[in-house]
């Protein structure tokens, strides 16, 4: 393996240890801002959250306030069987083509909150099928 290469690998895999040690607390409220900014409300975004992950508007709370880190959030996450259907650009990666599970996670959700964010109607955005509610 060229050096070039090398260094591309280890600049990804400090990416994405990056990414699996940020909080969802740190995270959490620049998606509030993004969707508030664009007259979404926070109930909306839980419940995008909820659809991806599971967790609902306690379950939230309680990890916003133990500040889990991504890693955690998403370890414990019980993904929506229509996540892969999750696709297109969010940070310049096409997220379908994300190899790291971890990193692809984190960008299906910074996808939905862009979606939502962006006016999408909500069916669109919870790929027409819906989670139980709690």
């Amino acid at each position: 393996m060229s050096s070039r290469m090398a260094a591309g690998l280890n600049k990804s895999d400090a990416h994405h240890q990056r990414i699996a040690r940020m909080t969802f607390a740190s995270v959490y409220p620049l998606y509030v801002q993004k969707v508030e900014k664009k007259g979404r409300t926070k109930e909306e975004l839980h419940k995008v959250i909820e659809w991806l992950t599971g967790f609902n508007g306690r379950k939230l709370r309680e990890l916003i306030e133990k500040k889990v880190t991504l890693e955690e959030f998403f370890r414990h996450a019980s993904l929506h069987p229509n996540a892969h259907l999750i696709t297109g650009v969010i940070c310049g990666y096409r997220v379908e083509e994300i190899e790291d599970p971890l990193t692809r996670k984190v960008r299906y959700l910074d996808k939905l909150v862009d979606e939502l964010a962006k006016g999408r109607k909500m069916e669109k955005v919870l790929r027409g099928s819906g989670r139980t509610e709690t």
